[in-house]
């Protein structure tokens, strides 16, 4: 399952300025009193900005002209602590406010059903793009991307072409699409979008906002990027998970599920979620221990599921490869060991494979009163279900 990083739009500032692409100066700014500082070295006008991953915040009064730093100071002061759809305010950008002419549109995304990376560019910038691909596609220029040749300069004024950008600008913004490009490559981004890029009084093109999600499975080439991972908002218990390297999503349901292997994982949520709908509960989460499963890592798992308030039982599904069905037994013994008091809620075992028999028999053994064996898949992912919507 792959994670991504979103940023906020000062992030994407600061990376499209490192790698060369026109922004205008930004800082971002956590108290009134910074923003003022922020507004006071830009000297005079700017824009107060929000800094929320959602888009609708201009609708929602998060972004506001200030004239002076003393203003923004106060639009800072009514911005910050905002709710934007269920979203806070923490921080804002004070941007440099420029004289604008006309507003663009640009992007470069991952295109996971073509497998392909693909261009959007479009003169009708500033709006949502969707409604401009609804009311005016042919103002649209969606060009597939081959990632072993890029964007040539050729291809750039092509696309610029396509794109219905007047001839005055298209030297610059085809500039603009050549840096976004490597700035896309360089970074591991699945998403680069930049609305509205901008035409100033002055003639230069300008990317005036911008929104870059990051591919996290790249997170290893890039340590820097950690850094730009939001971790207030990240789920505790996903933040816990990561810090024990389990591959742990956050879901909305009842049922906790642990599995060796995301492929066994992924069938597990449709076998709990397909079961459930009779009590109407779901699946709490994602847990892939892996292969190589320890007693560690199966408490680690089950720590993690048994701390989260949501989760009424739990469904531990395994199939004894490399880690033998012996051991993973021995894992869950241990870890409700480990666990005493804090282990409240039944927990359903299915095990199947490797050692099956002798796996089976350490349960047993151990006769723990919040565990049941169940042999078949279905028949756990029911009785785990049953057991949580009492």
């Amino acid at each position: 399952m792959g994670n991504s990083v979103d940023l906020f739009e000062y992030q994407a500032r600061d990376l499209f300025e490192s790698h060369g692409v026109p922004v205008l100066g930004g800082a971002v700014a956590f108290t009134p009193e910074e923003a003022e500082q922020a507004a006071a070295s830009m000297g005079g006008r700017v824009v107060v900005k929000a800094q929320v991953k959602i888009g609708g915040r201009g609708k929602a009064g998060g972004v506001k002209l200030a004239e002076s730093a003393s203003d923004a100071r106060e639009k800072a002061a009514a911005i910050l602590g905002m709710d934007i759809k269920g979203h806070t305010v923490h921080k804002v950008m004070i941007a440099q406010a420029a004289p604008i002419e006309a507003e663009y549109y640009l992007a470069i995304l991952l295109d996971r059903a073509n497998r392909n990376f693909l261009v959007m560019a479009s003169v009708a910038g500033g709006m949502e793009i969707e409604e401009v691909a609804h009311t005016s596609p042919e103002k649209l220029a969606r060009v597939g991307i081959d990632p072993n040749v890029g964007i040539s300069k050729e291809l750039a004024l092509d696309i610029v072409k396509k794109g219905q950008f007047p001839a005055e600008v298209a030297d610059q913004v085809a500039d603009v699409l050549i840096k976004l490009w490597a700035a896309f490559v360089a970074e591991d981004a699945t998403l680069m979008e930049i609305n509205p890029l901008v035409k100033t009084s002055d003639g230069k093109v300008v990317a005036l906002d911008g929104k870059v999600t990051l591919d996290d499975n790249a997170g290893f080439r890039h340590p820097d990027h950690e850094a730009l991972v939001d971790h207030a908002a990240t789920n505790p218990l996903e933040a816990l998970a990561k810090e024990k390297d389990l591959n742990y999503v956050k879901l909305d349901g009842q049922v906790g599920i642990i599995g060796n292997g995301a492929g066994l994982v992924m069938s597990t949520l449709d076998v709990v979620a397909y079961a459930g709908e009779k009590y109407s509960v779901k699946p709490a989460n994602f847990l892939d221990i892996g292969g190589g499963a320890s007693a560690e890592v199966m408490a680690n798992g089950l720590s993690i599921i048994l701390g989260d308030p949501d989760v009424r039982s739990v469904f531990v599904n395994v199939f004894g490869g490399i880690t033998a069905c012996d051991a993973v037994a021995n894992g869950i013994v241990q870890a409700l060991s480990i666990l005493g008091d804090k282990a409240t809620k039944p927990i359903v075992v299915r095990l199947d494979g490797n050692n099956v028999i002798e796996g089976r028999r350490i349960l047993n053994e151990a006769n723990h009163p919040l565990i049941q064996q169940l042999d078949t898949m279905d028949g756990a992912a029911a009785r785990a279900a049953e057991l949580a919507a009492k």
